[in-house]
């Protein structure tokens, strides 16, 4: 008896929305990052793409627990001496509210081309708007 491997053009890829309004970051970035990998289906397979597109509105709603809007810092680095770089999760929220989930989401992926890749089917949009109808996505709930 052979293991099944999937192939990445034999997948079928889907598309589902997210309203992310009044959800937990993180409960929400796992559960997308397993959708964008492919792990709700039967034909997964670690090595090959067989995830599906996510989009996601209303980001800028979003929830963290506790005090994290004040004490959750994210850094950056420059590349140059003493280019340390820190923001505020509220203060990321009010100049790019898209990154506080990215970034969330991307770090739960593989780091690896792979990952880069599964990163790019995740689509997220600060309000209630998006620019992709014509994919007719389902709305998903969690």
């Amino acid at each position: 008896m052979k293991t099944f491997t999937a192939k990445e053009h034999m997948v079928d890829k889907k598309w589902y929305l997210v309203d992310a309004q009044d959800r937990v970051l993180g409960r929400l970035a796992t559960q997308i990052a397993n959708r964008l990998r492919g792990k709700h289906k039967p034909i997964f397979t670690p090595h090959a793409d067989t995830g599906d597109f996510i989009v996601v509105i209303n980001v800028d709603k979003v929830a963290l627990t506790g005090a994290k809007w004040d004490r959750k810092i994210y850094y950056r680095h420059s590349g140059y001496m003493g280019g340390l770089k820190r923001i505020s999760a509220g203060k990321l929220r009010e100049k790019r509210p898209d990154m506080l989930l990215r970034l969330a989401v991307k770090g739960m992926l593989p780091k690896n081309s792979l990952g880069r890749r599964q990163l790019k089917k995740l689509k997220i949009y600060p309000g209630p708007e998006h620019p992709h109808q014509a994919q007719k996505p389902e709305v998903l709930e969690f």
